[in-house]
């Protein structure tokens, strides 16, 4: 399964990316994350990294925890990239991709999953659709408004690292 979410952002897509590319920094800047532990660095510029976030249903926190290999690509000014690969959780094998490019008035950033996990009897596309429906998209979603908050603030306090318009955790 493939999916997408896209926002407009007014804030140069280096920043945004700067920002985004930091995930070790991402539970102080995103109030929804709990943690992000780096656990490897490797010399290719990958890195893994344990990420817990809560998806919350109504009052009721729910923790999801996944290992991810990360990489960012800067190669193409144009379209800045940054490159999650799941290696353990529900969400093994799940290949995700942010591009931030260019706009007018700042930068468009998108969030493409790519997701396939078969189960017996039942096939390769309720589970994906499941997970996008009920943890990927409203976690990514939550994710990109937090840090289109963030960068967009930066222009009043760029010594900013939390947002305080973010939502509530």
């Amino acid at each position: 399964m493939r999916s997408s979410i896209g926002m407009e952002m007014r804030a140069p897509p280096e920043r945004v990316f700067a920002l985004a590319r930091d995930v070790s920094r991402w539970a102080d800047m995103l109030p929804h994350y709990r943690s992000v532990v780096v656990e490897r660095r490797r010399s290719d510029g990958h890195l893994v990294a344990r990420m817990v976030a809560l998806r919350r249903f109504g009052p009721l926190p729910l923790p999801v925890t996944w290992r991810a290999e990360l990489w960012s690509d800067d190669s193409d000014p144009s379209t800045l990239r940054l490159h999650f690969r799941h290696i353990r959780g529900v969400t093994s094998g799940m290949r995700v991709t942010w591009r931030i490019t260019p706009t007018a008035t700042g930068a468009q950033v998108s969030i493409e999953h790519d997701f396939r996990r078969p189960l017996p009897f039942v096939g390769d596309a309720i589970l994906p659709r499941l997970i996008d429906r009920w943890f990927t998209r409203p976690i990514a979603t939550r994710t990109l408004r937090c840090f289109r908050d963030l960068a967009e603030a930066m222009d009043q306090d760029p010594a900013l690292v939390r947002s305080e318009a973010t939502e509530p955790a």
